[in-house]
């Protein structure tokens, strides 16, 4: 059963992931901050969107919602916890499930850029979507948890398989990978990781989608020792230049 894996991007650094299911003729949003460049590139590919799924409330990831569902019925799932995001159909937490055809996903709590972030693991696809928690080479702002708390949600998504794909909410592999080298002089893999994102930026190419793997081997909030070396590092990057 093909499936395919679209960054569409929008607002100013967003992606919007559309989720495609061709033996079910399914195709899921993923944390749609603006609706005309997701409807236009369904429209382009002949897809339909029947779901909606949220990882968060933060308007650049839910502004596009109330349109989508108008234009196309889709069914909108998102956060308990994120009471915010008035277009819900249907919340979920931990261990709650979503399906796209026959391909289930898991939700995982990941609460710290806000509280009720979830982040949704597709196993059979190799698929996360992390939303703002985990970027590429970097993590999501402390607006509403802690430092442990986002310690802990960096070693939820360590534990999954290598291989897993990360498809997160923004374009920010260059500025991450920047921070990144400078928090770890010393590690190769993020240098290299650095160059090949400064290049496929050039090209207007997207960076994404990383996998775990690779965030394991040069995400300094990822690689944190502790809730304390994680915070210190948060604070170096939010005034990094």
């Amino acid at each position: 059963m093909a499936t395919a894996l679209i960054p569409v991007p929008a607002l100013s650094d967003n992606y919007v992931w559309l989720l495609h299911d061709d033996a079910s003729g399914e195709t899921v949003a993923v944390d749609p901050g603006e609706a005309p460049p997701v409807l236009a590139a369904v429209e382009a590919r002949g897809w339909r969107i029947t779901q909606v799924w949220n990882t968060h409330w933060h308007s650049d990831h839910v502004g596009g919602n109330a349109d989508i569902k108008a234009a196309t019925g889709a069914v909108i799932t998102g956060p308990y916890e994120e009471g915010r995001i008035p277009t819900l159909d249907r919340v979920i937490g931990e261990g709650d499930t979503v399906r796209i055809g026959a391909h289930e996903g898991v939700a995982i709590a990941v609460g710290a850029h806000t509280s009720g972030h979830i982040a949704i693991h597709m196993p059979g696809l190799e698929i996360v979507f992390t939303g703002d928690t985990l970027f590429a080479m970097g993590c999501g702002r402390l607006f509403e948890g802690s430092a442990a708390d986002m310690f802990a949600a960096m070693r939820k998504l360590a534990a999954l398989p290598p291989e897993t794909r990360v498809a997160c909410g923004h374009e920010y592999t260059v500025a991450n990978g920047r921070y990144a080298v400078a928090a770890e002089p010393d590690n190769g893999e993020a240098k290299q990781a650095l160059a090949d994102a400064e290049v496929l930026r050039a090209k207007g190419v997207p960076t994404l989608p990383s996998t775990i793997g690779a965030e394991r081997a040069t995400n300094p909030f990822m690689r944190a020792a502790s809730p304390e070396q994680l915070a210190e590092r948060r604070a170096a990057k939010d005034v990094f230049k």
